[in-house]
């Protein structure tokens, strides 16, 4: 510490607060450590006594306090102004009373302060609205190289980067001396950068290590990145931010942020942003880059919001929650309220402008008369359930309607819902409608034809005519398409059930009326309505999901559907047992796995990713695969399908699968909901 005093020309500055305001501290140490009570009493005198002498002075000072600590008779110096008060005389500075850092060192608000007020005092009137569009190369100090990067987050203008908000934020406004540090704490520290130097710890690899102190005590910190050693310099006092660590018994701070004490406040001392980044783009320059758009653009960007209704609510306005979201003040998430409100409120408004636009077209009035309704339900082999009857009832008053049909038909997995939506499809054949159905993948259009088919398999049209059911999917090709496609021209065909290749150029129908989507939330918003063109008048639309959605969020996400819930499986369904094994009893779950397959059953085992990763510690697929099938259950038959396998293998995979040409399917979550196997 003297040393460093030395460097830096006897200002005092070596340590926060200076020798004096460390003297309590060192005494009490010293102490604790049993050191003689008279060198005790000396030094702190030397230090105090520094504290107050001219620089001329201090070297004098210094040599004594060597003295002193080396065992040595040492003389006590006095200042050449006045003596100074000796210990037996005065308290040690701060004895009766906690050292108090903000009064020995305190933080540089008034800077800040006086920064801010004069930044929000300055006129605006610089920047214009439509400046908001321009290039991010208009900010100081980014030019063509920032540009590019700044273009890989997808930040093309300025009011891009106003809305390239922090994925998370880092909370530094904890301000402490080093002697309070907590390992784990996310801190700030104002302390005296004694030392600073580079270290090898690879072929070619090197960090920063460097040593801060301030009147409390000192600390290591650690940068990985050599280049900071070009922004430190040994003896400047700085805010440095970060996680308390410890190494050997030693408080660190691993790859601190920095600012000096006289900035404001960006990185350090405050909650700090953590933005999403892009190679050659630091934290350090994308905060800059945040806090300079913010201060020159944000009050330029248009409110939507009415003041009455942020009122109403309780909102900042807009200009203040961007603000926030990037720099905020506290920890209450006041602004992230205000834009998840503004998303609700705006998919509220398109799912009613959609509702609209519906309603204001004209569908074919599909009346279901009870006779019709019985012919096709003594067809089944089964009853319905209540549930589905109910269902049923209100897909019926729909379709009585000119008004467009768009119902979301909620169920679980064998609750019947195809059997309802058949239903349907036979009223609008009644009527002399076509319909269609569209699957997300082959294999269930290929599952839903065969389970269609035989339940219209007895009843035959108006005219005597059997009820026709086509497939068509992208295998079908050749004569057999081109059959099935004059079959929809000419309305021979009264059901196809298909892929998205329904909804390809080419595919035309003679007179559409009803159409359903099977597991709706696979498809677009737009390849939903892309089956709506596909006829002269406007069709119904009944959409299915298996999955089970809480009613208000399907209300806020499908609010332009009404909702229907079959919650009643039909009789004889068996019943699921839910077992918990531990990793330990794996080999349990395997023995009971082989006997399930020795009787004749299948087995899924599904994974949540695709292969091992560093960050997650979860199971991955394809090493559990080649483990299972090599290892564990090599007299099995084991196949694997993930998402990043092509679709025509994963159809592959599943067919072969429902054909018992497997005995275990290893799979992410990618499975198909409602395959029959």
């Amino acid at each position: 510490m003297l040393d460093l005093e030395e460097k830096q020309g006897w200002r005092n500055r070596a340590v926060i607060g200076g020798l004096r305001a460390m003297s309590t501290r060192w005494a009490q140490d010293a102490r604790n450590e049993q050191a003689a009570s008279a060198t005790i009493e000396v030094v702190v005198t030397l230090m105090t006594r520094y504290d107050s002498a001219e620089p001329a002075e201090r070297p004098a000072i210094a040599d004594s306090i060597r003295q002193a600590l080396a065992g040595e008779p040492a003389e006590v110096v006095s200042p050449s102004d006045e003596a100074l008060p000796h210990p037996a005389d005065e308290e040690p500075p701060f004895a009766d009373e906690e050292f108090s850092f903000e009064a020995a060192y305190p933080p540089p608000e008034p800077t800040h302060v006086a920064r801010e007020r004069v930044r929000r005092q300055q006129p605006r009137s610089e920047r214009k609205p439509h400046e908001l569009a321009a290039a991010p190369t208009i900010l100081a100090g980014v030019g063509s190289s920032t540009a590019e990067q700044l273009a890989r987050l997808d930040i093309h203008r300025v009011v891009d980067l106003l809305w390239h908000l922090p994925a998370r934020h880092e909370d530094f406004s904890k301000l402490r001396t080093i002697d309070q540090l907590m390992p784990g704490e996310q801190v700030t520290v104002i302390a005296n950068l004694w030392d600073v130097r580079e270290r090898k710890v690879g072929i070619n690899r090197q960090v920063v290590q460097g040593i801060l102190a301030d009147g409390t005590g000192t600390l290591h910190a650690t940068w990985w990145n050599k280049y900071v050693r070009n922004q430190l310099t040994p003896g400047s006092t700085l805010r440095f931010s970060g996680k308390v660590g410890l190494y050997l018994g030693q408080k660190t701070l691993d790859n601190p942020t920095f600012e000096d004490v006289d900035d404001e406040m960006v990185a350090t001392g405050r909650i700090a942003p953590v933005y999403p980044l892009t190679e050659g783009l630091g934290q350090k320059r994308m905060r800059n880059l945040a806090r300079q758009a913010l201060d020159e653009f944000v009050h330029l960007v248009p409110d939507p919001l009415p003041p009455a209704l942020c009122d109403e609510y309780d909102l900042p306005d807009l200009v203040a929650a961007l603000e926030q979201m990037h720099f905020p003040d506290s920890a209450e998430a006041v602004a992230r309220r205000r834009l998840a409100f503004d998303e609700f409120l705006y998919i509220q408004l398109g799912v009613l402008q959609r509702r609209h636009e519906l309603h204001s077209r004209t569908a074919p009035a599909l009346a279901a008369n009870d006779e019709g309704l019985s012919t096709f339900k003594a067809a089944l082999p089964f009853a319905l359930t209540n549930a589905q009857e109910r269902v049923l009832g209100e897909i019926g008053q729909d379709l009585r309607r000119e008004i467009p049909m768009t119902r979301l038909v909620q169920g679980d997995v064998g609750s019947g819902k195809t059997a309802v939506a058949t239903a349907a499809m036979w009223v609008a054949a009644g009527n002399g409608f076509q319909s269609a159905l569209i699957a997300p993948t082959q294999i269930l259009a290929e599952q839903h034809h065969r389970g269609i088919s035989r339940m219209m398999a007895s009843l035959t049209r108006s005219d005597g005519a059997p009820f026709q059911v086509a497939l068509l999917t992208g295998r079908i090709t050749g004569s057999e398409r081109e059959a099935i496609l004059n079959g929809l021209r000419e309305g021979a065909i009264d059901v196809v059930i298909g892929t998205t290749a329904l909804i390809q150029e080419g595919v035309e129908f003679a007179n559409l009326g009803f159409v359903v989507v099977d597991e709706q939330h696979r498809f677009g918003v737009e390849q939903r309505g892309a089956l709506r063109t596909k006829g002269d008048l406007q069709p119904h639309v009944l959409v299915m999901s298996a999955t089970p959605i809480p009613r208000s969020l399907a209300l806020t996400i499908y609010g332009d559907l009404d909702l229907s819930i079959i919650d009643e499986m039909p009789p004889g369904r068996t019943p699921v047992t839910t077992k918990l094994f531990r990793p330990a009893e794996r080999e349990r779950l395997y023995g009971f796995l082989r006997r399930e397959v020795k009787a004749g059953r299948q087995a899924f085992i599904v994974y949540p990713l695709v292969e091992e990763s560093d960050k997650l510690d979860v199971g991955a697929a394809v090493e559990a695969y080649d483990k299972l099938r090599n290892e564990i259950l090599p007299d099995l038959r084991i196949a694997l399908l993930h998402g990043r396998m092509s679709g025509n293998e994963k159809d592959e995979i599943m067919r072969a699968f429902a054909a018992q040409e497997y005995d275990v399917l290893v799979s992410t979550s990618v499975i198909e909901v409602g395959i029959d196997v």
